[in-house]
């Protein structure tokens, strides 16, 4: 998929569970994000195959995320809307970041690196990286993304 569909698209880290959508994907996560939902993988998986596959197709407009709000109002709690994510700061980056690299031994991008990536791969690679979270597929999200 091109790299201008960042609302859809999918990685290869992600590829164990993308086939079914069992897990929610890094496209989906973003737009969840930007419409101030926040969904446990419990009411993710309420949903159907088909529905899940439907909202990770849906775009990241305006509208599009309205629509996304109210179809999981129900099993969603709101989070703040936040302009400023660090996510979305090409200028620097992210603190989480560059110490999650150190934790799993991997080197920090660039800020030429960083300023190269889509808002959906920075996202991903932020997402990846909060403090407590298991960092999993932090190395691979980086090879993916950085050293491509």
């Amino acid at each position: 998929m091109s790299k201008t569909s960042i609302h859809c698209r999918t990685f290869y880290f992600e590829a164990d569970f993308v086939t079914s959508l069992r897990c929610i994907p890094m496209a989906v996560r973003r737009k969840l994000d930007l419409c101030g939902c926040k969904v446990k993988l419990k009411h993710w998986l309420e949903l159907s195959e088909c529905d899940r596959k439907e909202i990770l197709m849906w775009s990241d407009y305006p509208e599009e995320l309205g629509k996304l709000a109210q179809r999981l109002a129900n099993c969603s709690s709101r989070i703040l809307i936040n302009d400023q994510e660090s996510w979305q700061n090409t200028d620097q980056i992210p603190k989480d970041l560059s110490c999650s690299c150190i934790e799993i031994g991997e080197q920090t991008p660039s800020l030429e690196q960083w300023k190269a990536l889509d808002e959906l791969e920075r996202f991903a690679l932020v997402k990846l990286s909060h403090p407590g979270h298991e960092h999993r597929n932090l190395a691979n999200a980086l090879k993916e993304l950085v050293t491509k």
